[in-house]
């Protein structure tokens, strides 16, 4: 797996050195006469970025060659271009086949259908447990023969720390469902498997005057909704708010809706992600005949002598990629980096997790000494890349015997499935590049990032790595996309530079920040 790991450090630290001739400086006579730097010179021309820091590299994937750099060495904030190393570096730590398993383990001793002693649910991570699970493993539990358990629900946590936040996430990121609260015992509420958070749907009442209709997915009381808003006239404003207030679980509904209009549905992180997968899990006992008399206690370790009477597997790692990578979901990320953690050190922590991550990219040659990473998945504004290192680590994986399952993972250029476009499904449509650029977005306020591969029209497999900073337009992603459709028509001699269209709607918020509006 190493011998290809010289070649690629050999071609970034030409990139690295070439930086001081400025902007589309290359490493070769060969791609002097390809026309790539004048073309990709003309994109980041335009006048978006007019005040804003670019770090770009191109280079050739077979051969490493490098084909053009622009500032390959300055450290800009990647976004969710973080989640590249984080997921990689979990395909080689933890393997494609990894899977988290949930178990209820008993303590105590069994008199026929009781059982006198506590219940234990005790989780490793998984991130893609949903009410259904619960209901599964309430099933088994019952199935064991007990209907009574004289004891508390203790739910065991203690696989991970208990630092829910990222230290460097911005406190009024906290109530959306990209920044919820990170545990080693979660609940999804959809498929999406945004884990830690609630889905709460809004509809008119019947009449004006009434109270709008609030249900929460899933069925759950460990948040209580305080309903404010107002039913209106038909044709009046959809104006209504959802917010969950910090350091609780009361979720305030605000605003107006009219008769018959559409409401809203928004999800809602939850404070504290132990006790709601506990208080789903409680009700699902209950539903199938298991009482539980003693109260919940959270974030105990389960006795080794305890007995298991029930368990959970995941998806394997290889498929839980797909909802990670191709909607961006920051929960995974950071779930995945304690994972790993644990894996290495027995430390299910975010230092432990990050310092994993760093050994790997240590290992297929990327210099850690030229990046920052704090967290798994971009949300941490001090997170630093440049384009060399990104590019250095797509050029390293291509050799990994798991590549093919984790280029899978990226989202695809204009495929309409959220599943295969996921944050791409509506970029670079009606081009050369549609359908064949394979990439990770990224995008925070000030910061966009989209790194991956693309097919050229001579057939050549090209790595790119484009992080923009610092910019004041609304949107730089048309940029991004003019770079890589630029790619995608240049051959070996000629390329020509395809004006960058005008922003999306949104702006530089991808789709996956903008729930409801799905990818």
């Amino acid at each position: 797996m190493n011998s290809h790991r010289g070649k690629w450090t050999w071609a970034v630290t030409v990139a690295l050195v070439a930086a001081v001739l400025g902007p589309g400086a290359q490493a070769g006579a060969d791609s002097d006469r390809s026309g790539l730097p004048e073309a990709i010179d003309t994109v980041l021309g335009d006048a978006r970025m007019e005040g804003g820091v670019a770090s770009v590299v191109v280079a050739d994937a077979a051969s490493g060659q490098l084909l053009y750099q622009h500032l390959p060495s300055t450290r800009l904030m990647p976004a969710s271009n973080t989640k590249l190393p984080t997921s990689a570096a979990a395909m080689e730590i933890l393997g494609p086949d990894y899977r988290f398993t949930t178990d209820v383990l008993a303590d105590g001793r069994r008199f026929g259908h009781v059982l006198r002693g506590d219940l234990y649910l005790r989780g490793t991570g998984d991130p893609t447990l949903l009410a259904a699970d619960y209901d599964k493993l309430a099933a088994q539990v019952a199935a064991s023969g007990v209907t009574r358990v004289q004891g508390r629900l203790i739910a065991d946590d203690t696989r991970f720390d208990t630092q829910r936040l990222g230290s460097d996430w911005a406190n009024d990121d906290e109530p959306y469902y990209y920044a919820a609260q990170i545990s080693a015992l979660n609940v999804a509420p959809d498929t999406d498997y945004d884990t830690g958070t609630v889905i709460v749907t809004v509809a008119p009442g019947a009449a004006a005057g009434d109270e709008p209709v609030v249900t929460v997915t899933p069925d759950t009381d460990y948040v209580d909704i305080d309903v404010r808003a107002t039913t209106v006239a038909a044709g009046g404003a959809n104006d209504l708010s959802v917010e969950r207030a910090h350091g609780s679980n009361d979720i305030v509904v605000s605003g107006t809706t009219p008769v018959g209009g559409a409401g809203t549905k928004q999800w809602s992180t939850v404070w504290e992600p132990t006790g709601y997968a506990a208080d789903v899990f409680r009700a699902a006992l209950a539903d199938h005949g298991v009482k539980v008399t003693g109260p919940d206690r959270l974030g105990r370790q389960t006795p080794a002598a305890a007995k298991r009477l029930a368990s959970h597997d995941s998806m394997p790692l290889k498929d839980l990629l797909i909802p990670f990578m191709k909607l961006s979901n920051n929960m995974h990320a950071e779930v995945l980096t304690k994972a790993m953690g644990y894996e290495v050190s027995k430390q299910g922590s975010w230092s432990a997790g990050l310092a994993a991550i760093t050994g790997y990219l240590k290992g297929v040659g990327v210099d850690t000494t030229k990046v920052r990473q704090l967290d798994g998945s971009g949300l941490s504004r001090r997170d630093n890349f440049p384009a060399a290192q990104l590019a250095e680590l797509l050029l390293a994986v291509r050799a990994e015997p798991w590549y093919a399952d984790w280029k899978r993972s990226l989202p695809v250029a204009c495929d309409p499935d959220r599943f295969v476009g996921g944050t791409l499904r509506t970029r670079m449509c009606g081009t050369g590049a549609a359908l064949n650029a394979r990439a990770k977005t990224g995008s925070l306020t000030g910061a966009s990032a989209l790194s991956g591969y693309v097919t050229d029209a001579g057939g050549r497999e090209l790595v790119f790595s484009i992080v923009l900073n610092n910019y004041l337009a609304s949107s730089v992603k048309p940029l991004e996309d003019a770079i890589v459709v630029t790619l995608a028509k240049s051959t070996e001699e000629t390329a020509t530079p395809v004006s960058p269209r005008s922003a999306p709607k949104g702006g530089d918020l991808e789709c996956s920040w903008r729930k409801p509006v799905l990818c």
